[in-house]
């Protein structure tokens, strides 16, 4: 996705659920683009495309300057949740374990990085608001849907009905 100055920062947005090598080959890409021209990301620090997209950004970016990850919850809460749903069986503990590091990794390179909305609880509606303020923080939209993902969807409509620039892939896996 091309880069303008008035479009410095991309939000991602992505099914958490499941990526395929596909996939994660396009965001590992559009991310690259993205800072090759000195461009941003936001994302909300979700499982894959989000978890892939920050990955690939901090490959570019280490210091996470150019890097916005927007949570729901705190970060204790936040991480809470993904190791509840591990405990669950919904993820795997190793993913709980990863993601937790990831964005400690982003809030301890760069704290500003790193904002935390005033939700206590992780649900599909704070998830919503989430996607939201994500867009709020982003001049265009880069989305990788997966099966027709319903939150990607949300994602896309809202940048629509924004007029924001949006690269839509969509995927069956």
């Amino acid at each position: 996705m091309k880069q303008s100055s008035h479009s410095l920062w991309t939000a991602i947005s992505g099914s958490w659920r499941t990526v395929s090598a596909d996939v994660e080959h396009d965001v590992r890409s559009a991310v690259a683009d993205i800072y090759a021209q000195g461009g941003g990301i936001v994302t909300g620090g979700a499982l894959g495309v989000d978890y892939i997209a920050t990955d690939e950004a901090l490959k570019h970016d280490p210091a996470a300057a150019r890097l916005k990850i927007i949570l729901p919850t705190s970060l204790t809460d936040y991480a809470n949740h993904y190791f509840k749903r591990a405990a669950e069986g919904v993820i795997s503990p190793k993913q709980a374990e990863d993601l937790s590091a990831q964005l400690n990794a982003v809030r301890e390179a760069n704290p500003a990085a790193l904002v935390e909305m005033h939700y206590t609880v992780c649900t599909p509606e704070t998830y919503y608001a989430r996607n939201t303020a994500v867009l709020d923080a982003a001049d265009a939209l880069a989305a990788f849907q997966v099966n027709g993902s319903a939150g990607t969807q949300d994602t896309i409509d809202k940048a629509r009905a924004r007029g924001m620039a949006v690269l839509h892939k969509a995927y069956k896996i």
